[in-house]
């Protein structure tokens, strides 16, 4: 019965307190630190997020108001539907969506003369995030899949501006070209970011 027995005061080694304490104390100090990082990795995640899709939002907008070239800015739609931030995916995936989505449908029906054309690609967006099915919604987006088609968007898009624009330093210095450019340039980020911090 002597291994039942707790050990007195007397019998535990000097230094073995001291060296636990020691020990617990590192482990908190390792444990905090890669709360803080993870914690620092996934706000500049969600940050990138809001900036690339206020971004994309800002260039449909563009697009649809001063900036007419022949980019294909109907990319700008799942790349919106793929990075939109999930607490604005989720409102408009909900009640508030499909209201808009119903009303957006039944002016492009019943009234195709009065619905204007720079609402095409925006109720095009809030239709695809309501009837998108719940296994691409799960799996591509704030995954891999959904940051490699942000990636493959952003770079594509970038590419056709400067071409368009005749060269990069055109793409700087024509009219509205230094706006588009950042707003392309601020596409690739998110995806970029996700990538690198998802890969180590």
């Amino acid at each position: 019965m002597d291994y039942l027995r707790m050990k007195t005061q007397d019998e535990v080694p000097s230094g073995q307190i001291s060296k636990d304490f020691k020990e617990i104390s590192n482990a908190t100090k390792k444990f905090a630190s890669d709360v803080i990082k993870l914690g620092g990795l996934g706000i500049g995640t969600s940050i990138l997020q809001w900036i690339a899709s206020c971004s994309a939002i800002y260039l449909l907008v563009l697009d649809r108001t001063n900036w007419k070239t022949e980019i294909l800015t109907g990319l700008l739609v799942p790349y919106i539907f793929f990075s939109l931030p999930g607490v604005v995916f989720d409102l408009l995936r909900g009640e508030v969506g499909m209201w808009i989505a119903f009303v957006t449908v039944i002016l492009r029906v019943f009234f195709p003369k009065q619905y204007p054309d720079w609402l095409d690609l925006p109720g095009f967006i809030i239709i695809i995030i309501v009837v998108a099915p719940s296994l691409v919604t799960y799996y591509a987006r704030g995954g891999w899949i959904g940051a490699g088609v942000c990636l493959a968007i952003g770079c594509y898009l970038l590419q056709e501006h400067i071409r368009a624009s005749g060269g990069f330093r055109n793409s700087f210095t024509r009219a509205n070209g230094a706006s588009n450019t950042v707003g392309i340039i601020l596409l690739l980020a998110y995806p970029i970011w996700f990538m690198i911090t998802n890969l180590f």
